[in-house]
Order: C-alpha cells, then structure tokens, then sequence
C-alpha cells in the first residue's frame, strides 16, 4: 500500500513536471515570434504578404466587399466580439467570483493578474510600436487605437488560455484536460482571424498577439505553479 502511495505521488509530480516544461516551451517560443513578428512590423518586411492575405479575403474590384457569404460576415462580428475588452472583462470577474466561492481564491488571483498584466502589455505595445492599421476601405467594423499587436487576439489567448490550464487543474482526466485546452486555444485562434477577416489588423498583428499572449499565459500559470509547488510537501522527505 505503502508503494502505491509512493507511485502515485511521483507520477503526479512527473505530470506537474511535464506541464512546466511544456510551459516554459511555450513562453520561450512565443517571446521569439513575437521577437521576429515585431522587427518585421518596425521594418515593413511583412507588409506585402499583410495585404496580399488581406485581399484574398475581399472581393476582386471591391475592397469593401468580404469574400464568403453573407452570413460569415455576421458570424466574424459575433466571433470577434468574445475578444472585446467588455466581454473578456465579464467573464473574467464572473470565473473569478465562481473561484472565490469554491475557495479557490488562489486560481482566481492568478486569473486576475494574468487579464490585468495582458491589458497593460497589449496598450504599452501599440503605444511603442504605433502601427497604423489596414486602410479604413477595408474595415468592417469600427476600431480606434494602434494595430500592433492585436489587443482582441492577444487578450484572448491570455483569458482563454488560463482559464484552459486553471480548469484542466481541476479534473485528473485526461479528456476532460485535453477539452479544456483545445476549446481555449480554439477560440483565441477564431478570434485571432475574426480580426483579419474584418479587416482590422494585420495578419503579422493578429500572430504576434497570439504568440506574447501565449507567452504571458505560461508565464502566469508557471508563477501560481512554482509557488504552489514550493509549499507542497516533498514526497521524498515524506517517504524517509
């Protein structure tokens, strides 16, 4: 019995190490994508391919007109809008009052500190980089500050993506784990290409939010780890 226990706890502490190595992963990687993302944007590198992607997505002749029918336009809208401050902002207080109440009030901090340090980054980035957007011809919906990164697809990946890991936490299904981050990381990514079908940023603007607010999650998510692992017992000394 005693054995088991001990398997039990090592390979719940390979998991937790396998979570943190993937983490860091992404943290380097996407720090490096946006790395490469922001010297292309500060050069004008990527700028044809910006366009040229952006005008497979309207009709020939009519730089107003979205290609698909009319229908998609309206699910764009409705997509793009779970990527709005306003809508972010809700479902953060209301996960984060839903944690409080399950007396998890650590999970609910680490949500809240990740949205928070996500928005001050997204405005700190446009106001240093201050890319203008796509011409106003080929918005379809209204927008006002910088392009660069995108705010909707960064904040996204960041709310999403820790909600993703924070109720993965909960469960020790795998199912229900690997449920939890795919609907995360799919729906940043639909909100990510909402924005470049609108015609509102760049596709360069809509990868470099997704890659410093995949970055950011991580890093979040590898701070709360660290400290809760810091506090756990260690099964080693346990076991003496």
């Amino acid at each position: 019995m005693l054995k088991t226990l001990k398997w039990r706890i090592w390979l719940d502490l390979a998991r937790r190490e396998l979570g943190a190595t993937t983490a860091i992963l992404v943290v380097a990687s996407g720090a490096l994508a946006f790395i490469g993302l922001a010297d292309e944007a500060a050069e004008g590198g990527a700028h044809g391919l910006d366009r040229a992607l952006l005008s497979m997505l309207r009709t020939a002749g009519d730089p107003a007109a979205p290609a698909g029918p009319a229908w998609l336009l309206i699910a764009m809208r409705d997509v793009t809008s779970l990527g709005s401050i306003t809508v972010l902002g809700l479902i953060v207080l209301l996960t984060a009052g839903l944690f409080a109440s399950l007396r998890h009030g650590r999970e609910a901090l680490v949500l809240l500190l990740a949205s928070l340090g996500g928005m001050a980054i997204s405005q700190g980035l446009k106001a240093v980089f201050a890319r203008s957007r796509p011409e106003e011809a080929l918005r379809l919906v209204e927008v006002t500050n910088a392009s660069f990164p995108s705010g909707h697809a960064m904040l996204s990946a960041v709310v999403y993506l820790t909600l993703g890991v924070l109720v993965a936490r909960f469960s020790p299904r795998r199912r229900v784990k690997a449920f939890a981050l795919t609907v995360a990381v799919l729906l940043a990514l639909l909100v990510g290409i909402s924005r470049i079908y609108l015609g509102v940023h760049w596709p360069t603007d809509v990868l470099a939010g997704w890659s410093v607010g995949a970055a950011w999650a991580m890093a979040c998510w590898l701070a709360a780890w660290r400290l809760e692992r810091g506090r756990a017992p260690d099964p080693r000394v346990q076991g003496a």
